[in-house]
Formats: C-alpha cells, sequence, structure tokens
C-alpha cells in the first residue's frame, strides 16, 4: 500500500484522463523565503477612474448605467467575435487552422468597487448565480453557440486587469479543449457504469472524509484527489445536475452560499485577498444528449505558502506531468480549519 504522506506516487484524474505526481517527502525541506501577509487591500466603495463602476465611461466610450445589483454587457476586447466568417486553413497534416467564432461578455457582480464574492453578503451572491443561469440559457441559445464558458480571475497575478469584481463569459462555437476532455471521460464512464462519474466521486468523497472542505444541503466543497494547484479546491452537486439551468431556487441559494463560503475560506487562509482562476464547467449547449454531465465548479488558486509565495508550473512539470508537494488532503485539512468569519470582519 502507498503511504500518500510519505511516498512519491501518481494519481490519475478520472475527468480528464491525466496524471499527476505527488511527492510529500518534499514538504520537509526547509523553507528560507519570505511568508508574510500583503497590504490589507482599502480601495474605495466607488473609483471614478475604473472603467466597471455605476456611471462611469469604458475605454471604448460606452457608460456604464448606474446599476445597483449586477450588471452585463459585451467585452470591449473581446477574444471572440460572432462576425467572425467560417472558414479552414489546411495546408498538409502538419498546418492546420480552422475559424472560431463567438462572443464574450462581462459581469460586474456588483456595483460597489471594494466588494469581492468573499465580501458580499448570500444575497448578493445570489445575484451573481441567477444571472448566471439567465446568461447560461441566453448565450447557449444562439444558434452556432455550442459551449458557454462561466469563469472568474481575481487577482492581479492571474491576469486580471481590473479590481472590481467581475467575471466573464467565453462562448464559442466548438467545445473547449479541456472541457472535451471532461465530456468524453464522462461519457465513457456512464456507457460503461451505467452511472455517473461525478456522482460516485462525490459519494466516495463525502463516505471517505479526507479530502471534504465543507458541505451544504446541495453541494460539498473538496480538495480533488488528483488536483494539481496547491488549494485547488471542487464545488459539487450531491445529486445530478447537468448545468446551472437546472437549479430549483433552494439550490441557487445553496450554490451562493457554497461560493461565498469557499471564497471567504481563500482569504482566511493567507489573510489575503486571495487569487485563483474560478470557472463553472457544465453540458455543453448542443442537441446532443448531455445526461452524462455532472456540472462543477472548479478553483485554481496558485498561493502556496503565504501571500507572496506561489507556485508556477516550470522545468519538469512544463516537460513532462505536474507535480505537487503539499497533498490533497492536507490542503483539504488547512482549508478545513480556516475560519468562516472573514478577516476583515473580525
Amino acid at each position: 500500500m502507498i503511504n500518500f504522506s510519505e511516498d512519491p506516487h501518481r494519481r490519475f484524474n478520472p475527468l480528464t484522463g491525466e496524471w499527476i505526481l505527488v511527492s510529500p517527502h518534499r514538504t520537509k525541506r526547509p523553507w528560507q523565503g519570505k511568508v508574510e501577509e500583503s497590504a490589507r487591500d482599502t480601495r474605495p466603495t466607488y473609483d471614478p477612474a475604473c472603467y466597471l463602476c455605476p456611471g462611469n465611461k469604458r475605454a471604448e466610450g460606452a457608460h456604464n448605467p448606474a446599476y445597483e445589483s449586477t450588471f452585463v454587457f459585451e467585452n470591449d476586447f473581446a477574444a471572440l467575435l460572432p462576425q467572425t466568417p467560417a472558414g479552414d486553413d489546411i495546408d498538409g497534416d502538419l498546418f492546420i487552422a480552422h475559424a472560431e467564432r463567438g462572443l464574450c461578455k462581462v459581469i460586474c457582480f456588483s456595483p460597489r468597487h471594494d466588494l469581492t464574492l468573499a465580501l458580499m453578503d448570500k444575497a448578493q451572491v445570489r445575484s451573481v448565480v441567477d444571472i448566471w443561469v439567465e446568461q447560461y440559457k441566453e448565450v447557449g441559445a444562439i444558434d452556432y453557440v455550442n459551449y458557454v464558458q462561466i469563469f472568474e480571475n481575481r487577482g492581479d497575478i492571474m491576469g486580471c486587469s481590473n479590481p472590481h469584481p467581475h467575471g466573464q463569459i467565453w462562448a464559442t462555437q466548438t467545445i473547449p479543449h479541456l472541457v472535451s476532455l471532461e465530456d468524453n471521460c464522462q461519457k465513457h464512464y456512464k456507457a460503461k457504469k451505467q452511472c455517473c462519474l461525478l456522482c460516485d466521486y462525490v459519494h466516495a468523497e463525502i463516505a471517505k472524509k479526507e479530502r471534504i472542505v465543507f458541505e451544504n444541503d446541495t453541494f460539498v466543497a473538496l480538495v480533488p484527489f488528483w488536483a494539481v494547484w496547491p488549494y485547488e479546491t471542487m464545488i459539487l452537486p450531491k445529486v445530478h445536475l447537468s448545468d446551472i439551468a437546472a437549479l430549483s431556487p433552494q439550490q441557487s441559494d445553496d450554490l451562493a452560499d457554497a461560493m461565498r463560503r469557499m471564497a471567504i475560506r481563500f482569504d482566511n487562509l493567507f489573510k489575503t485577498s486571495f487569487p485563483y482562476s474560478m470557472g463553472i464547467h457544465q453540458k455543453p449547449t448542443t442537441t446532443e444528449d448531455n445526461s452524462h454531465w455532472h456540472f462543477h465548479v472548479h478553483f485554481l488558486p496558485p498561493l502556496l505558502r503565504s501571500a507572496t509565495v506561489r507556485k508556477f508550473m516550470v522545468g519538469y512539470e512544463l516537460l513532462a506531468q505536474p507535480q505537487r508537494d503539499i497533498t490533497p488532503e492536507a490542503s483539504a485539512l488547512k482549508l478545513r480549519d480556516c475560519s468562516e468569519v472573514h478577516y476583515l470582519r473580525t
């Protein structure tokens, strides 16, 4: 038997078919780098220079309305365009390109410039969940759209160009690569087992309790067995739901509760506004049978030891396979021990 807390080993990710190397013995090496808190964020509730605050002028000239809750608009600097013409550029087997049609939107979570999901109350986060559901249905109904990716980049080290609380939607004609991996693995698991991969996984994790961070009536937050990033987590519904459009009002409340509680624990871990990329993976909006899908939320944060020490993918990880030192079980324990009262509110 492998001693997960001592022995180097590989772990399999059944959701993507990929592997990760875990080297727990390396946590014993001495650390002489910085371990410190970052300066506390003192942003104003309204910033006249912010492109996303209510009433302000955006970079391309449009003015935001005086919105009081959430606000959605088409990205002024979109990575995808709805008017992109169809076409291929194929030069033998080695030079292949396909045109990609799509659209991008920005979702302002709150009119307040100084808030994050961790600092919003449950009702405010529920408004964000409601706009996610609305946009997933609205954008997914566009004839050429086959996948709707909802995500948030939080923090400048995650490439976030504006600190105002916001997320994005990128909708594409093609199902993206990582989503396609999850699609295939869930489909093959259901064909083989006649049941849902993530339903089985959630039930097994709840039984083991080793990597659970917290639960509510509908959702469980956990560090996945195959986690790559030091404090990577997932939020998964305990019941089979293929997309967020299937959420009942109570389940939407529970998702808002889970998102807020996870964000607070992250901030409390290193007493900082915790950076991450968060994204919802759910069934494509194609007309095919996508009942094998079990929607879930990925949190991919880079911080490793403190507010200023983060993990980078380098060397072996870029050239061979991902690797981690701290085990998912140890990460889950640290997150589980974090308070759900935000450190700025104590």
